[in-house]
């Protein structure tokens, strides 16, 4: 599926992992994790689910800088996370499970249910109460959330945070090269509009 890109309507983004279900999913999971207000884009308009959608794809995706060889133990919290399952692999073993969890009480995919009933289910999947099969649905939703909280906030280099609303919303100055005139300014706001990566490179950065 194609769509254009929120931060360049130019251009168009190509999702390269997520599958239309999963496409539809995921844009309704974080419009309501980060919905649009009056302060204001939310997580869609600012392209997070582009951001998920790359880095699962990526070495994130296939767990590439993490340890892999087991034990697959029952770990305590303060372990972290302990299944064999990468992250391309939550999200793709969980995805399927809500929606048959939402078809059999709605009688609608996650996607096409009203703004209050997906949140109840997000709601069931952070305390638990969906069951998910092999994964625990706290975890999935522990990865679906840290990862829009990531795509909203990260460089927008990396696919998410669309003509920077993230840094704009929290008034983040983002990759300045220089503070040098004005670090004797104690007391005056820093007001400059935040500036990218991109801003300094054409090399795109790698997903992390």
């Amino acid at each position: 599926m194609e769509m254009a890109a929120p931060s360049d309507t130019s251009t168009a983004y190509t999702y390269v992992f997520f599958n239309p279900v999963e496409i539809a999913f995921i844009e309704a999971a974080v419009a309501r994790l980060i919905p649009k207000d009056n302060l204001g884009p939310g997580a869609l308009e600012a392209g997070v689910s582009y951001y998920i959608d790359g880095q699962l794809a990526g070495w994130y995706g296939e767990a590439g800088r993490w340890y892999w060889q087991g034990p697959w133990q029952q770990g305590t919290p303060q372990q972290g996370y302990q299944l064999p399952l990468k992250p391309s692999e939550v999200y793709r073993a969980a995805i399927p499970r809500i929606n048959e969890v939402t078809q059999k009480q709605y009688k609608a995919d996650f996607a096409d249910l009203k703004a209050d009933q997906q949140d109840k289910v997000l709601t069931g999947l952070e305390k638990g109460d969906i069951d998910l099969g092999r994964l625990p649905a706290t975890t999935f939703f522990a990865f679906l959330l840290q990862n829009t909280k990531e795509g909203f906030f990260a460089d927008p280099t990396y696919g998410g945070n669309a003509q920077m609303v993230g840094w704009k919303l929290i008034g983040y100055p983002g990759v300045q090269p220089t503070y040098a005139q004005i670090i004797e300014q104690y007391k005056t706001p820093f007001t400059a509009p935040p500036m990218s990566i991109a801003n300094f490179t054409d090399d795109p950065p790698h997903s992390h």
